[in-house]
Order: C-alpha cells, then structure tokens, then sequence
C-alpha cells in the first residue's frame, strides 16, 4: 500500500500494528479528555472519542500547515459488567479492576475513525476475553511490573497479562488497540486502497 497518513495516538501498540499491515504514518499526538457521557454505550463512547482525536490532529495539521493526509484515530475501553474500565486512576482502582477481571469474562471495544476528503469514516471492533483466577500475590506482583498503569482495564494483552488469559474471541488486534480488519475496511472504503 503506497498510502502515507496521520495517526493521532502516542501508543507504541497502535504504531507496531500499523507498520505490521504495511502503512506508512506520522504520528500526531491529540490532546482529548477521555471521559464516557451518562448513558453512553461503549461503542458510542470509543466511536465518540475516537472521532474527537482525529479532530484534533485535524486542527493540529491545519494550525501548523501540514501536508493533507488522511487521519486515523481510535480508542479503546475494557468494559465488566457494563461498567467502562478507562486507565486505572491510582494503584486502589488498577487493583480493583484485576480483581474483577481474575476469574471472569469481559469485553473490549476499539472504535477507529478515519477522516478522508471531509468524511467521517467509523467502525468499531468488539470481543471478548476471560481471565483465569489471580491470586491476590500475582495481581500485586503485576501492579508493581508498571505494566497495568496506563491500560484501559488496567493490563496489556500483549504484555505479562497475556498469562493471565485464558480465551479470546474477536479481534486480538483490536483488544491490544487497533483492530486491523475494521482499519483495512475503512481504508477500502474510503478509496485509500484498491480491493
């Protein structure tokens, strides 16, 4: 794909996946508060934010007069038991949101946003995953790895947590951040890349 856009996200999982499907970006890092609205689903919610970061890269691209590429955005949240798990606020809910997790099955929604010629293009993924029992000792010995401190649900899948994890269903990709198919299909509708 000889294709160049922007990805309005500082996370290195979201940058490695990108370059795992061939795309060529330039990072720009949004400045979006992340926080749901009252009854808000969770798709509504990451679609939402995930369009706002793409909005913002867009002010960004014309306040500094870049080059007019196609922006990407997304956001990811953990969600129990209709409760949104964002990143943990102190080490008292990262802890809390493992324990939850230990010995039970949740979701992981990923909205994505691509902004193309004035359109909004969005798409979402949505899986599962179950973790296995945690002793209290292996949840602490995580915290204190620093992994889970700045992870929606408070753990990465593709970090130490991945021993913790018993099932998935879904998007593996989309649950570490970036889901790969919704982002291909995007692109093939915005014209980006031939089919």
């Amino acid at each position: 794909m000889s294709l160049q856009l922007y990805l309005a996200s500082s996370s290195p999982r979201r940058k490695e996946l990108l370059q795992q499907i061939g795309i060529s970006f330039e990072v720009l890092v949004p400045q979006v508060e992340e926080k749901p609205e009252p009854e808000e689903s969770p798709v509504e919610y990451v679609e939402r934010i995930a369009l706002a970061k793409a909005r913002a890269v867009e002010m960004l691209v014309h306040q500094q007069s870049l080059q007019s590429w196609p922006i990407l955005a997304a956001d990811t949240c953990v969600c129990l038991d209709a409760e949104l798990m964002g990143k943990p606020a102190d080490i008292q809910d990262g802890l809390r949101m493992l324990r939850l997790l230990s010995g039970s099955s949740h979701q992981v929604f990923s909205g994505i946003v691509l902004l193309h010629d004035g359109q909004a293009f969005a798409g979402h993924s949505e899986s599962s995953v179950t973790f296995g029992e945690l002793s209290e000792e292996e949840i602490m010995r995580y915290w204190d790895s620093g992994e889970p401190q700045d992870k929606a649900g408070s753990y990465a899948i593709q970090g130490m947590a991945g021993k913790f994890v018993s099932s998935i269903t879904g998007s593996y990709s989309g649950i570490v951040g970036l889901p790969l198919y919704e982002v291909y299909q995007l692109l093939k509708k915005a014209g980006l890349v031939k089919t």
